[in-house]
């Protein structure tokens, strides 16, 4: 009998090679048993875990729509998918200058006695001057981590999926912001370990909440998106930051901070006021280049080997080839260049954003490339993403995000990076005019 994994496994297939597409209805949980012959509750364990990564979205009575699709970029300034689609769910910043930049820096490496030394395996330590750049890479607001304490992995996921496993073992609990990154959740169910929704206010986690839920039964560790949260677009102030590693402190607790979207805001990281107890998580793909591969960790003396040794027992070690690319573009400037760029095009987006949605509810930081839509009444985020796939356009519903489905926010998220700039406007402007259209014209239940 087939058990309830393999089957999603098999619909996340088909969604992922674009057969099943956002916006496509699944059938009832009853056909979808007979169709698969798996028993009943089984169907509904597979819907269960389609909800639970992402992949879906979907309320009794409304049926369940396919709301994400997981494939790569079409390349700089694509104008969406390559099956046509504008893509507004995956959120891969690129800028004009940036293959250049990159280029010049890998001219450098192709040389024979460096190529031959950047093909040969690599561990989770790289070398001496490699993770000098790196932590060069990472130093912002007057910090700059210890270089001896920098890891590298095959990837950003890679990094937190090593520091979740670290710190949380099956069985174990991990706080983590009520609305979170959703691989994140996909990680955490793969590890065995069970998400503790914490609240939220306007300045991102409640530390509050941390204690709370710590006193209520003890958490192994915190997952936070101090800066540019994913999907909320909000950063912590410095005193909210000071709060949370006190209460972090005080109950002595690991915090996973993940800061891959720390490139484009100025402030200190947690793990600047909470340096024992803060892992802190980052890579190369949203700083450099969709395709670049490179997951950086900065772990505390106490949990580093932990860290190393999740690494390498999870097959979650780098490419030596890309940890030598990042030190010769860290060198050159290429990094500063790109991240100048990078902020540039994210406040030239969000006011692209405001023009086309100020009439909304939106959020968005002028720093970010992603803006929080909370929907005007009648529109349902399931219907309203069903409806803006029909015009070609994919978007990512708050259910994605959300850790408590009791809880889900009637909002969408935009990523603004992908698409070209005309692109993203004509897709703006008719999302726009969808939003003051009545949903029932537009989608059939």
């Amino acid at each position: 009998m087939r058990n309830y994994q393999s089957v999603a496994d098999a619909v996340a297939e088909e969604i992922r090679a674009g057969r099943l597409r956002a916006g496509d209805r699944l059938p009832p949980q009853r056909d979808f048993a007979r169709l698969h012959n798996i028993a009943a509750s089984t169907a509904t364990r597979v819907y269960q875990e389609l909800a639970r990564r992402g992949l879906t979205v979907g309320e009794v009575g409304r049926g369940t729509f396919v709301c994400a699709t997981a494939g790569a970029p079409s390349g700089a300034g694509s104008a969406g998918a390559a099956d046509g689609r504008v893509d507004l769910e995956l959120n891969y910043p690129v800028v004009p200058e940036q293959n250049e930049l990159l280029a010049a820096g890998l001219t450098r490496l192709l040389r024979p006695e460096l190529l031959g030394a950047a093909m040969r395996s690599a561990g989770p330590v790289g070398a001496p001057a490699v993770r000098e750049a790196a932590a060069d890479l990472l130093a912002r607001a007057g910090w700059r981590p210890d270089p001896a304490r920098v890891l590298f992995s095959g990837s950003g996921r890679q990094a937190i999926s090593a520091a979740v496993a670290a710190l949380a073992p099956p069985g174990a609990r991990l706080g983590v912001e009520e609305l979170t990154y959703p691989a994140l959740k996909a990680i955490a169910g793969r590890l065995g370990v069970t998400l503790v929704p914490l609240a939220m206010d306007g300045s991102g986690l409640v530390p509050e909440a941390v204690a709370e839920a710590h006193r209520a039964q003890p958490l192994h560790a915190v997952y936070v998106q101090p800066a540019l949260h994913n999907p909320l677009s909000l950063s912590m102030p410095r005193e909210r930051l000071e709060r949370l590693a006190e209460v972090l402190t005080e109950l002595g607790i690991h915090a996973i901070e993940d800061g891959v979207w720390s490139f484009l805001c100025d402030g200190p990281p947690l793990a600047s006021l909470a340096p024992e107890l803060t892992v802190l998580v980052d890579s190369l793909s949203k700083r450099l280049a969709p395709g670049l591969s490179l997951g950086l960790v900065v772990a505390p003396a106490s949990v580093a080997n932990s860290v190393s040794v999740s690494l390498r027992s999870g097959g979650w070690t780098p490419m030596r080839f890309a940890m030598e690319a990042m030190y010769h573009w860290q060198a050159d400037d290429s990094v500063a260049a790109i991240v100048a760029a990078k902020r540039r095009q994210a406040r030239q987006r969000q006011e692209l954003a405001q023009g086309h949605l100020g009439g909304f509810v939106t959020r968005g930081d002028p720093r970010s490339y992603y803006r929080w839509w909370e929907l005007p009444h009648p529109w349902r985020a399931d219907t309203f993403v069903a409806a803006a796939a029909r015009y070609g356009i994919a978007v990512t519903p708050a259910a994605a995000f959300a850790v408590d489905p009791r809880r889900v926010p009637n909002a969408v998220r935009l990523g603004l990076a992908s698409p070209a700039a005309d692109t993203l406007s004509r897709a703006l402007a008719t999302l726009a005019d969808l939003a003051r259209s009545a949903p029932d014209d537009l989608v059939t239940d």
